[in-house]
C-alpha cells in the first residue's frame, strides 16, 4: 500500500548512486516485510556469491563493490522483483512503466528461481545418495569378521578329536584354522584319504590342503626358522614330522621317525644357529620296549644324534613331554607314563650326540633339583611317584589350554616357569610347587576325565581351576580356588560322559569368562530323579547340548550362547585384538540321517557378537543369591565385556 502511494505522489527522496529514486514511504514499508527480508539476506554464502556474480554482469562498471554495498544491492534487487510482482498482479505497469517489461522480467526472475532450487537440490541429493551406496557396499560386499561361518570337511570319526590349530597365515590380523581331515574315496575300492586343510578365520575358505600318507595326529604353528617371513606350520603323524609353509602348504622339511606318541616341543636353540629346536617322544606298541626321546633341528629338520631310551618302570597313560625352566635358569624336561620324572636336557643332548650343547644356557643344571635324586647313578628327578597313576599335568597358567600346542616363544614362556596342575587317581587335583616339589593342596572330587582350564575366576592373581566329571547321566562343573583348593562355584547339569575340555578366556575386567558344553542345568533335586529314573526316554531323542558362559561377577547365571545336537569334539580360542574380540573354533560331528557316514563341521562363532543374542539362564540351588540381579543389568554387563590375550 505504502509502495503505491509513493509512486503515485512522487515524493521526492534520497538518490542512491545507482539505484534511483529513495522512498521514504517505502522504507516505512519494508518494517511490515522485515521478516520477508531476513529469509532473502540470511541465504547462505554460496547463494550470496551467484548473486553478486549476477549483478557483476548486470553492473559491469561496479564489478569491485564492497561487501555491504552488494548486501544493499540484493536488498533492492528483491524489493523491486516484489513490487513487480505486485504490479503484474493487478495488472498494472511494471517498475519502468511499461507492462511487457515487467512480464518478461517476472519470467526471468521465475526461470533463475527455478534453477536455483534445481541445483541446490542437487547439492542436497548427491551426498545423500553416494553416503547409501557407500553403507550398502559395507554391509553386503565387505565380508564381516563378527559373522558365523560354517563348513562341512571330511566324515565324522566319532568322538575322537581331530588334529587343530590356529595361526595367522593370510596376513589379515586373525588367526587362521588349520584341521587333519579323514576322508572316503567313490572309487570302487574306497579307501580313506587323509589329508590337512588350511581355512581363513575370516570367511572359511579353503586355503590349501595337503594330502598325507597317514592320519594327521598333530598340528603346531609358530616355529620361526631364520628370517622366512612366512610361517611354518608342523604337521605331525604316526612316522613323520613334516614342516611346510604356511601360507602356501609347500614342504619345508621331512624327518622321519617310528611310533611317534607326542607333540613337538620347543626347545632353546641347542646349536646356536638362531633356530629353537625340537624334541618329540616316541613309544613302540611293543610294551617291552622304552620309551625314547629324539631331538631335532628346527633350522634342517634332522635328527641330533639318535634317540636317547628312557627304561620307564610304571605304566599308564603318557605325560608329556614338557620343557620347564627351574628358578636357577635350568632346563629340564618332564615326561613319564603314570608317574612323573624329570631329566636334564643337557644330559640328554649328550646322550644324543655325545657332546654338550654350545648353548651355555642348556649346559647349566639345578643343584636344587639334582639334589633331590635318589642316587648318582639314576639319571632322573622324581616329580611325582604314588600308588595312584597321573592322568593329567599342565602348567598352573591361565588360558593354557587355548594354546598348548604353539611353538613360539612368547606363548611358551610362562608355562615353562610356574607350578602344575597335577590329576591323579582320576578324582584328585593337586598344584605341585615346581621350587621344591611339594603338594600345596590336595582337592577331592568325581572321577575328572577332561584336563582342567586354569583361570582367574577370583582377584588373588592366581589361576583358579575349572573341573567337570560325569556320572550316571549327569554333569557336575566345579571351580577350584588354585591358592588353596577350596570350592569357588559349582553346578549340575544333565549331560552324558563327554571329552571336551573347557575354554578359559581373559576378559577386560581382569577376570576369565569359561566356556563348556551342557545340557539342561539341574535346578532342583527332582530333575535328578526325573532324569536317573528315565535315561531310555532321554536316549531316544536327539540331544541338545549347549555351550554356556559362566562370568564370576554373576555366579547364578549363565548365558546360554548356542545350541545343537552335534557332538562337540574339540574347540579352541582365538583372539581380535583390534576389536577386543574372542572367536570360538568349534570342530563337530554331525550324523547322518542315512546309513552314509556323518560329517565333520567346522564352525567360527565371534564371542561377542553371541552374547548379544544368547540367553539368560538362572541357576537354582544353595548359590541363589537373596536378590538376583534383573536381566537389564546382566545384558548391560555382558555387552560391554571385551576379550584379550592373557
Amino acid at each position: 500500500m505504502a509502495a503505491a502511494l509513493s509512486r503515485a505522489l512522487k515524493l521526492p527522496g534520497k538518490k542512491g548512486p545507482d539505484l534511483g529514486e529513495y522512498d521514504p514511504l517505502t522504507q516505512a514499508d519494508s518494517e511490515d516485510e522485515s521478516e520477508e527480508d531476513d529469509l532473502v539476506l540470511n541465504y547462505p554464502r554460496k547463494e550470496e556469491e551467484e548473486e553478486e556474480d549476477e549483478w557483476r554482469e548486470r553492473l559491469p562498471s561496479k564489478s569491485r563493490l564492497g561487501r555491504d554495498e552488494m548486501k544493499s544491492l540484493q536488498y533492492w534487487s528483491h524489493r523491486e522483483s516484489a513490487r513487480d510482482r505486485t504490479g503484474d498482479e493487478r495488472g498494472g505497469l511494471g517498475p519502468h512503466g511499461g507492462s511487457g517489461l515487467g512480464i518478461h522480467s517476472g519470467d526471468a526472475e521465475e526461470k533463475r528461481m527455478r534453477m536455483k532450487n534445481a541445483i541446490r537440490g542437487a547439492f542436497f541429493l548427491v551426498p545423500l545418495v553416494c553416503t547409501t551406496l557407500l553403507v550398502l557396499l559395507c554391509a553386503f560386499l565387505i565380508p564381516c569378521r563378527k559373522g558365523q561361518w560354517e563348513k562341512a570337511l571330511g566324515h565324522a570319526g566319532g568322538v575322537t578329536p581331530p588334529a587343530l590349530a590356529l595361526w595367522d597365515v593370510d596376513g589379515d590380523s586373525v588367526e587362521d584354522v588349520f584341521l587333519g581331515v579323514t576322508e572316503w574315496t567313490n572309487d570302487t575300492r574306497p579307501a580313506q584319504v587323509h589329508s590337512a586343510v588350511a581355512l581363513s578365520a575370516v570367511s572359511g575358505q579353503v586355503l590349501w590342503r595337503k594330502v598325507m600318507q597317514e592320519s594327521v595326529m598333530y598340528i603346531q604353528c609358530g616355529l620361526q626358522i631364520g628370517t622366512r617371513t612366512s610361517p611354518v606350520v608342523l604337521l605331525i603323524s604316526k612316522s613323520t614330522v613334516t614342516a611346510v609353509n604356511g601360507t602356501t602348504g609347500n614342504n619345508l622339511w621331512s624327518v622321519l621317525l617310528q611310533n611317534i606318541e607326542s607333540q613337538a616341543v620347543l626347545l632353546p636353540d641347542l646349536q646356536d644357529d638362531s633356530v629353537p629346536d625340537l624334541l618329540i617322544a616316541t613309544l613302540p606298541a611293543d610294551e617291552a620296549l622304552d620309551l625314547s626321546l629324539t631331538l631335532i633341528s628346527g633350522l634342517k629338520g634332522v635328527k641330533l644324534g639318535h634317540p636317547v631310551p628312557f627304561n620307564l618302570t610304571a605304566h599308564g597313560k603318557l605325560i608329556g613331554p614338557s620343557l620347564h625352566e627351574t628358578q636357577q635358569g635350568a632346563f629340564y624336561m618332564l615326561f613319564g607314563l603314570g608317574d612323573v620324572e624329570a631329566v636334564s636336557l643337557c644330559d640328554i643332548y649328550f646322550h644324543a650326540t655325545g657332546e654338550l650343547p654350545t648353548a651355555q644356557a642348556v649346559q647349566r643344571k639345578d643343584t636344587v633339583w639334582e639334589g633331590l635324586k635318589k642316587t648318582n647313578s639314576t639319571p632322573f628327578t622324581h616329580i611325582y611317584r604314588g600308588s595312584e597313576p597321573v592322568e593329567f599335568m599342565l602348567p598352573l597358567v591361565a588360558g593354557f589350554g587355548n594354546n598348548h600346542n604353539r611353538l613360539d616363544t612368547v606363548s611358551n614362556q610362562n608355562s615353562t616357569k610356574s607350578d602344575w596342575v597335577l590329576v591323579h587317581g582320576s578324582s584328585k587335583l593337586s598344584v605341585l610347587r615346581q621350587k621344591d616339589i611339594r603338594k600345596e593342596w590336595t582337592f577331592s572330587s568325581g572321577p575328572i576325565y577332561s584336563q582342567p582350564a586354569p583361570g582367574h575366576f577370583n582377584e588373588d592373581g592366581v589361576p583358579d581351576l575349572f573341573i567337570q566329571h560325569s556320572a550316571k547321566g549327569i554333569m557336575q562343573a566345579q571351580v577350584v580356588n588354585g591358592a588353596n583348593g577350596r570350592l569357588l562355584w559349582t553346578a549340575e547339569f544333565v549331560c552324558p560322559y563327554l571329552v571336551l575340555e573347557t575354554s578359559a578366556i581373559s576378559t577386560s575386567t581382569g577376570r576369565s569368562v569359561f566356556l563348556f558344553w551342557a545340557s539342561e542345568p539341574i535346578k532342583a533335586q527332582k530333575d535328578v530323579i526325573k532324569t536317573a529314573v528315565t535315561p531310555g526316554v532321554a536316549a531316544a531323542e536327539p540331544l541338545i547340548r549347549k555351550l554356556f558362559l559362566l562370568h564370576p561377577a554373576y555366579p547364578t547365571i549363565l548365558l546360554e550362547l548356542t545350541s545343537t545336537t552335534d557332538t562337540t569334539v574339540t574347540s579352541a580360542v582365538s583372539y581380535q585384538e583390534g576389536e577386543k574380540d574372542a572367536t570360538y573354533i568349534t570342530v563337530s560331528s554331525r550324523p547322518s540321517p542315512e546309513s552314509e557316514p556323518g560329517a565333520r563341521i567346522v564352525k567360527s562363532m565371534s564371542l561377542r557378537a553371541a552374547i548379544t543374542k544368547a540367553q539368560i539362564v538362572r541357576l537354582g540351588g544353595e548359590t541363589k543369591e537373596p536378590l538376583e540381579p534383573g536381566a537389564f543389568e546382566v545384558n548391560a554387563f555382558f555387552r560391554r565385556l571385551t576379550f584379550k590375550h592373557q
